[in-house]
């Protein structure tokens, strides 16, 4: 039996731990959130290459998974290598949707719906250069929506005005009316998928990595002997944090939870 753990900055990487179990029901799929260090959409870069190897390897002591998987485009944009060279087992990062979008646009103008860290990241303009030559991407930051995924998922309802008010923005530059495929590239929106495509216009698709990041996953993990468990999650922040975290936790499943602080 496989088992895998999750990692995100909060719970944004539910949505991959969710694709993964359906992708594999016979694994045991663990969840790391770094609550207490949360948004890393508004770290610094130096922040983050600080923390994340450090943490991972922390985790992956604590875990002892088969395989990690980096579920924030944020850390994976920035800290994937080093990670990889911190922890002993597979990694899989993920990195936003834009090859799909650019195979599958029928207008030529895709739009990048992301944290304020990922949308200035090199590692963007990468994967710009490589998939998408020829197409024009119009790129969107916004934290705002990270923290209305979180209220969301916590049973907090979501506010349609404010989704509109942060997506908007999006179509507004030259070539954004031409948008027909917006690429969700911070794995919390899918979390709030309806209010997002509710606040696009008619007609423009959504996609994101998750299914993706599941199969990659299952393809680079070994299959370690191991007995059936349970699946636990793991927070920073204290205690106060993992009281905070149990509503969205044990909606997916998660009811043993432990404080992991570095």
């Amino acid at each position: 039996m496989t088992r895998a753990l999750v990692f995100d900055s909060g719970v944004g990487g539910l949505t991959i731990a969710d694709e993964l179990r359906k992708a594999a029901p016979d694994w045991i799929v663990d969840y790391a959130a770094d609550s207490g260090f949360f948004p890393y959409g508004v770290k610094t870069d130096d922040e983050l290459r600080e923390r994340l190897p450090r943490l991972c390897a922390a985790l992956v002591d604590v875990a002892k998974p088969d395989v990690l998987v980096i579920a924030c485009n944020t850390a994976s944009t920035l800290s994937l290598d080093a990670i990889r060279a911190t922890v002993k087992v597979p990694v899989v990062g993920t990195v936003p949707a834009i090859k799909p979008a650019a195979e599958q646009t029928k207008t030529g103008v895709i739009g990048i719906l992301a944290t304020p860290g990922t949308v200035r990241r090199a590692y963007l303009d990468d994967l710009e250069r490589q998939f998408a030559a020829g197409k024009i991407v119009v790129r969107r930051g916004t934290a705002g929506l990270v923290d209305m995924a979180e209220r969301a998922v916590r049973g907090q309802g979501i506010d349609q005005e404010q989704v509109t008010y942060a997506v908007k923005p999006l179509f507004d530059p030259p070539h954004g009316s031409q948008i027909d495929i917006v690429v969700l590239a911070c794995t919390h929106f899918p979390l709030i998928r309806e209010a997002i495509a509710a606040a696009c216009p008619p007609g423009v698709r959504l996609i994101d990595t998750g299914e993706a990041v599941a199969r990659q996953v299952m393809r680079v993990a070994p299959s370690t002997p191991r007995p059936p468990g349970q699946a636990s999650a793991y927070v920073t922040g204290g205690a106060a944090n993992r009281a905070a975290m149990q509503p969205a936790l044990a909606r997916f499943g998660y009811h043993v939870i432990e404080v992991i602080d570095v």
